[in-house]
């Protein structure tokens, strides 16, 4: 099983409820994007060329400014190419308001970023938003990834959203993987990329290039 964007910027701290809908919340993100560049600056360096994923709120992603200041930071780090860096976006956030995300996501790909569909199977997506979003990659929700060994349910969720994603051409990612036998249900179901603790816990960036090296000598974590 592969694994895509084993370095993702930010996880979800527990401040980050206390910043929405306010500048704080859009400066953050502008901020990790950065950050994400910056790291890629220093891995480049190392002989390392990894994408990295920038989760972007809703109010960011919906704002004026962000396409801008993307280009601007894009400018800013001229030598790392575009295609390192990668957008998460909620499937909520694309739901309020079509047009805008469709607007983001074509632009985006002007620049020559991804765009993934993160957590994908909360919200309340239809066959229509599904087909014009053409979003790169498709991220199911680690809730379902995580019960789907116990889950005839979740099970079901994860299949459909995998058949789903093949019929429309889209790459799916399985978040929440956590065992071996986690990697091998998904497989089974045709689902080749993946991300969880079950491939690596959360680590300092100067410690990626010795556990990237590891992992393409060894693969997934025998004990799992």
């Amino acid at each position: 099983m592969a694994t895509s964007q084993p370095w993702a910027f930010a996880h979800r701290p527990r401040f980050l409820p206390l910043l929405e809908g306010s500048e704080l919340e859009i400066r953050l993100g502008e901020w990790a994007i950065e950050a994400a560049l910056k790291q890629l600056q220093r891995w480049q360096a190392l002989g390392v060329e990894i994408q990295v994923s920038v989760n972007i709120s809703p109010q960011h992603l919906l704002h004026q400014g962000f396409l801008p200041q993307l280009e601007q930071l894009l400018n800013r780090y001229s030598d790392v190419p575009p295609q390192l860096l990668a957008i998460e976006i909620l499937e909520s956030a694309t739901l309020d308001d079509m047009q805008a995300a469709l607007h983001v996501r074509e632009n985006c790909q002007r620049l020559g970023i991804d765009v993934a569909l993160d957590d994908f199977g909360t919200g309340y997506s239809s066959l229509a938003y599904f087909r014009h979003l053409h979003v790169q990659l498709i991220k199911v929700d680690r809730d379902f990834v995580r019960d789907m060994l116990d889950s005839k349910d979740d099970r079901a969720i994860v299949e459909s959203i995998v058949f789903l994603a093949k019929k429309f051409s889209r790459p799916v990612l399985a978040e929440g993987v956590e065992t071996l036998e986690h990697a091998q249900a998904l497989l089974a179901l045709g689902c080749h990329l993946a991300q969880g603790y079950g491939i690596a816990r959360p680590m300092p960036a100067e410690q990626l290039p010795g556990w990237l090296k590891t992992w393409r000598l060894d693969g997934f974590p025998k004990t799992h």
